[in-house]
């Protein structure tokens, strides 16, 4: 899993997101509504939008709400075959059981809407009794990489269980969650090749503009 070429991903929530992102050298965009309730599905308008403002990998949100269980998966999967419908390639999705456990049976109803399209699990992996087991359980599901900060307070606390990660074979490890710049190193060093920012590109807040500048400050530190 290791590579001299890093991977950064950056959540995006409009197409003025997406623009800066791909100037500051992003390489791929999460893109989300909502993120008081850490990112929801985005609407079709802005999904239109931004696919048409970037020729970066867009990987977008399938999510109804701020737990890690469905709402409505007739919903989503509703929601997700109109977006294939409007040029989605890319999507981000991942559910829990009442044992905090993978839903299994939810997360293959839904990518049976995405035929084959690539797909990340996200952090309701650090939310699962094992996450250790958990990756090992992801492959089978079809999803091509898993975003993790190895803990539900971010990767400060979740590192041992980062570098445990990074050893196993799998799906990518894609770090983020409260990631710092000063972790980056020891991550790389690990074996992580693939890191998503959010906050860490936005000095102002969510309301803010992304900043380009700091997309770079952060692709130094990926790819240096």
């Amino acid at each position: 899993m290791s590579s001299k070429t890093g991977l950064l991903e950056v959540i995006a929530l409009s197409a003025g997101d997406a623009e800066r992102a791909q100037e500051g050298g992003a390489d791929r965009l999460e893109l989300v509504a909502d993120m008081a309730q850490d990112g929801l599905t985005p609407s079709p308008q802005v999904v239109r939008e931004v696919l048409a403002a970037t020729d970066l990998p867009v990987r977008i949100m399938l999510r109804d709400n701020g737990s890690f269980g469905p709402r409505d998966i007739g919903q989503l999967r509703a929601d997700a075959a109109r977006l294939v419908e409007l040029g989605a390639r890319e999507f981000v999705l991942g559910f829990l059981d009442d044992n905090r456990e993978i839903d299994v049976e939810s997360c293959r109803v839904l990518t049976g809407e995405l035929d084959g399209l690539k797909w990340t699990f996200h952090r309701a992996i650090d939310r699962t009794r094992s996450p250790l087991r958990s990756y090992g359980q992801l492959a089978a599901l079809g999803c091509d990489t898993v975003l993790a900060a190895g803990h539900p307070d971010g990767v400060a606390c979740g590192l041992t269980v980062l570098q445990d990660l990074a050893r196993r074979e799998g799906p990518e490890l894609l770090v983020g969650g409260g990631l710092r710049p000063e972790q980056v190193h020891l991550l790389r060093a690990g074996g992580v090749r693939a890191f998503h920012v959010g906050s860490a590109v936005r000095p102002g807040g969510w309301s803010a503009d992304l900043e380009v500048d700091a997309v770079r400050k952060w692709v130094e530190l990926v790819k240096g």
